[in-house]
């Protein structure tokens, strides 16, 4: 007898567990309110960048994930603008130096060879990057792919393997027999199956809530700026320091008292064109863009590359970042609830994540061990009060 599941949600994530549950001869059925990469995943940049990762069980599965995407195009048999180009994180301030150097010490001792240089050095790795800097860090193995096309790769791949892709239909509801989930109520009917994996991001919460289960993922939304067409000259990708302090900062970023959560994140796509990011708001679900939040992320990108002044911005856009309080992605079964499963909140490291996260669930989800420690990912790490369906 097959065994089948639902996964909700056609991003990265949603498309990345159908991949490989489809792999392992799974009957998968991928059901999208939208369209596949519809939501965060296509308003996202391009990074795979382990450096910016804090030392602990997320670096440990982003560097197995970072392993699968050097072999993901030809396994996929699909062009995912896949390109190992190095990473840096530049320095401004004599604050962000110490806070940098204490980082790349942390980093080496996990295995990441990241180097610390000097701005001079920087300008000869990036050319264009202000003579103002006082230094980056480095590490050749950082990479960059589009988030779309992996994510549109994914599903037509799982679509070969046999799954059923439900495009354009919104999961209401999840259907519960005693204390199991069996399924899922869309607007067009109901489907079983013996188990529904929710990959829905910042919604995830929404449609665990009526179980009585209380899922910490707030939307932090990230500001893109997106430029005019412009010759090849992006090496590498590039963060600021100040970027990275603001990816672990809690409370609105009251602490560096920069209240958008402004820092640099760049790159340039084959076409040519820059994305230029980024911010971190709590606005709840909103994705309008803010002009001030515009300018101070336009402003930064000058003080990083000054060439960049007359570049003409032609459009902006904003995406929602599903955060946790601990910044760590929520993996796994739901404690006292049978059938379901979640795999959501990895706030900016859903593309560095994607591929790793799709193994790692698929295994959970048929009975297999995935060789990782899942527990520091498990939604009762939060301790939140999970109920039993009996009891809501």
């Amino acid at each position: 007898m097959s065994y089948k599941v639902i996964v909700a949600g056609g991003g990265l994530i949603g498309t990345s567990i159908s991949y490989y549950l489809a792999k392992s001869g799974v009957e998968v059925t991928l059901i999208e309110t939208k369209d596949i990469a519809s939501g965060t995943s296509g308003a996202c940049d391009r990074a795979i960048m382990l450096q910016s990762k804090k030392p602990g069980p997320t670096l440990d599965l982003a560097i197995e994930s970072a392993a699968l995407y050097e072999e993901l195009e030809e396994e996929l048999g699909m062009d995912l603008e896949y390109r190992k180009s190095g990473g840096m994180i530049i320095i401004e301030t004599e604050e962000e130096l110490k806070a940098m150097e204490d980082m790349v010490s942390l980093q080496q001792n996990s295995g990441i060879d990241v180097q610390l240089i000097s701005g001079v050095e920087a300008r000869e790795r990036q050319s264009g990057l202000s003579e103002e800097l006082l230094g980056s860090t480095w590490w050749e193995h950082d990479a960059e792919v589009n988030p779309l096309k992996v994510s549109f790769a994914m599903a037509s791949s799982a679509r070969k393997l046999g799954a059923e892709i439900k495009l354009g239909s919104l999961v209401r509801n999840l259907i519960t027999e005693r204390n199991r989930v069996i399924g899922v109520e869309t607007t067009e009917e109901k489907i079983y199956a013996d188990a529904v994996v929710i990959a829905m991001g910042v919604w995830s919460p929404q449609l665990l809530k009526p179980l009585g289960v209380d899922v910490p993922i707030t939307p932090r939304q990230g500001q893109i700026l997106v430029s005019e067409r412009l010759p090849p000259f992006l090496h590498t990708g590039v963060l600021s320091a100040s970027y990275i302090a603001n990816k672990l900062t809690k409370n609105e970023n009251k602490e560096t008292g920069n209240r958008f959560g402004v820092g640099l994140a760049i790159g340039q796509t084959h076409s040519g064109s820059l994305l230029i990011g980024g911010s971190r708001q709590f606005v709840g679900y909103t994705t309008e863009t803010n002009p001030e939040v515009t300018k101070q992320i336009g402003e930064a990108a000058v003080r990083a590359f000054p060439q960049l002044a007359n570049v003409r911005v032609i459009r902006t856009f904003a995406g929602l970042r599903p955060y946790t309080p601990d910044a760590k992605p929520i993996l796994g079964p739901v404690n006292g609830v049978d059938g379901i499963y979640l795999a959501a909140g990895h706030e900016g490291d859903g593309v560095a994540l994607a591929p790793i996260t799709g193994k790692i669930m698929a295994q959970v989800v048929c009975g297999e061990n995935p060789g990782n420690e899942m527990s520091a990912f498990s939604l009762s790490r939060f301790g939140r009060g999970q109920k039993r369906l009996d009891e809501v």
